[in-house]
């Protein structure tokens, strides 16, 4: 039976309610500093801790709880002949429930120019100790750190007058995980202040193991990161199909990223397959987009990931009729739709994000080596300046397929082109892209240039009556813009992509033959832009 609660924490909230819940149940309170007088404020019976030691709070509020009569009443085995003996015979009465939350010390490291001294004074030493000593004893002692937690609990204790054992095995691990990650926030900072070290810890939970890995004999888990918030594949609610595999969340979450970086108001759809964006359009309706986006590369769309920034209706749905598809990730599903595309395959992966157009909350991202963890801030923004460097213009009516094609070519393994174009109003289409060459020559002229008239093939025998193929093509290059991801080390990528007519091209300069590339896309009538911000994808 719970007889007897401590209650000592810095975060308030909905302590008032929690202590008049526990009065009710004829459960003793004993309280510390302003813990318990904003519990005597509000009319609520409390014990000082200082009559339960016989000693006064000393050193400024240091030194209170740390004493045989606090801890001993907190880690005496219940059911042990010799720790009670020893109990009653120091006259250390029972403690059953243990109520502590801490100071607030990564609140007070956040502030800008906080001082060592005051960051020192925000570490709680009684707090984590209680915490840990309830923890430890979870079998007889319930702990709670969480004020989410109060109600539960209150609901358990009225209907049983015990918080049932289950309970106390969560609670328990969770006042450890919430002293651990305490530490190493202390640690973090005192590090980095006293010792000029860089210190990086990161927290996951939840493990889920996976199919397989990268290859069928790779064993493979996901943890989730903790208190993971907005657009993340870890919040995404699966709602058909088996289980996802190692390869279904690297792909997924490119397509995640590919969609968010467009930020458009119409509807966008991202293709991935084998972690790149093969298919990435925009359109008027989810159809219209998600047709564009498949023309990208029809072959390559087989088995692959679809992930769209709108909700996923029934006309859509049809248009997959027939194609293999792993994962559809969307923000939500219209129910004809769910339904149409559940009964489309008992494997195809239906997953809702209801955050996906939230913005990322994360600043860092994170890659592991064999020995090491790479840190890097995220790549935000597709450009530094737009300087339009050759004689040719570069015409403003191109700026918005322009940025379009870079914010593609980012999503892209490098060395990447994309070429994009405005295939209807207002709308765009990477028409192709090269990716992942140890040269950018090869990225133009074997990839993207080649796999773009393999589209426009396709495109101009369902569509196109009234010119001939090669018509089409130099129509549709002509109106092309290519972007690259890094600069031009020669001139040659420029030569190339004149060849096959493209004459408007994004890249962020910076090579030491600049010049000569300029000079070439001069003498060829290319109009070239410098953007000076590279986006290599590795």
């Amino acid at each position: 039976m719970v007889k007897r609660a401590l209650l000592s924490v810095s975060d308030k909230t909905g302590i008032v309610d929690f202590a008049r819940g526990l009065e009710s149940l004829d459960i003793q309170i004993i309280s510390t500093g302003g813990t318990a007088r904003i519990l005597r404020d509000s009319g609520i019976e409390v014990m000082d801790v200082s009559d339960v030691t016989g000693f006064p709070e000393m050193m400024g509020g240091r030194v209170k709880t740390l004493h045989p009569r606090i801890h001993g009443g907190i880690l005496s085995i219940r059911d042990d002949h010799d720790h009670m003996g020893e109990a009653q015979k120091a006259e250390v009465e029972m403690i059953d429930l243990v109520v502590v939350n801490l100071y607030p010390f990564e609140i007070t490291v956040s502030k800008e120019g906080v001082l060592l001294d005051e960051a020192i004074e925000n570490i709680d030493i009684g707090g984590p100790a209680m915490l840990r000593s309830a923890a430890k004893n979870y079998r007889y002692v319930s702990v709670v750190c969480d004020p989410d937690d109060y109600g539960h609990i209150l609901k358990e204790i009225r209907s049983t007058g015990v918080v049932s054992p289950k309970t106390r095995e969560v609670l328990a691990v969770k006042a450890f995980r919430h002293t651990a990650d305490y530490d190493a926030t202390i640690d973090t900072y005192l590090s980095k202040e006293l010792l000029g070290e860089e210190v990086l810890r990161l927290s996951y939970k939840d493990g889920v193991t996976l199919r397989y890995g990268e290859n069928w004999h790779q064993a493979a888990k996901f943890y989730k990161e903790d208190d993971v918030t907005g657009p993340s594949l870890a919040n995404a609610t699966q709602l058909h199909g088996k289980e996802l595999s190692y390869n279904n969340y690297i792909d997924a979450d490119n397509a995640l990223q590919t969609v968010k970086e467009l930020s458009c108001s119409n509807a966008a759809v991202a293709i991935v397959k084998h972690n790149n964006p093969c298919g990435l359009a925009t359109g008027d309706t989810l159809l219209q987009a998600l047709g564009a986006a498949w023309d990208g590369d029809p072959i390559s769309a087989y088995g692959s990931i679809i992930c769209t920034n709108t909700v996923f209706d029934l006309q859509a749905a049809e248009f997959l009729n027939g194609k293999f598809i792993e994962i559809i990730l969307a923000p939500g599903f219209e129910p004809d739709a769910l339904e149409y595309l559940k009964n489309k395959s008992a494997n195809l992966r239906l997953l809702e994000l209801p955050e996906l157009n939230e913005p990322f909350e994360v600043e860092n991202t994170y890659k592991f080596v064999i020995g090491g963890i790479l840190e890097q801030s995220r790549n935000v923004g597709i450009y530094d300046k737009w300087d339009c460097v050759t004689e040719t213009p570069y015409p403003e009516d191109l700026r918005a397929v322009s940025e379009f094609a870079m914010h593609a070519c980012k999503c892209v393994k490098s060395n990447a082109v994309t070429l994009a174009f405005e295939y209807a109003d207002g709308c765009y289409m990477m028409l192709s892209m090269g990716a992942g060459q140890p040269n950018r020559v090869d990225s133009i002229r074997k990839l993207a240039a080649t796999k773009a008239r393999e589209n426009l093939k396709v495109m101009y025998d369902r569509e196109i009556t009234d010119m001939s193929y090669e018509e089409y093509c130099n129509e549709v290059f002509a109106k092309c813009v290519m972007a690259s991801d890094a600069f031009f080390p020669f001139d040659d990528s420029v030569v190339h992509a004149e060849e096959n007519g493209i004459m408007y091209i994004l890249s962020p300069g910076g090579s030491i033959r600049d010049q000569e590339v300029i000079d070439t896309a001069n003498r060829l009538g290319v109009s070239l832009v410098f953007t000076g911000m590279r986006h290599f994808l590795h």
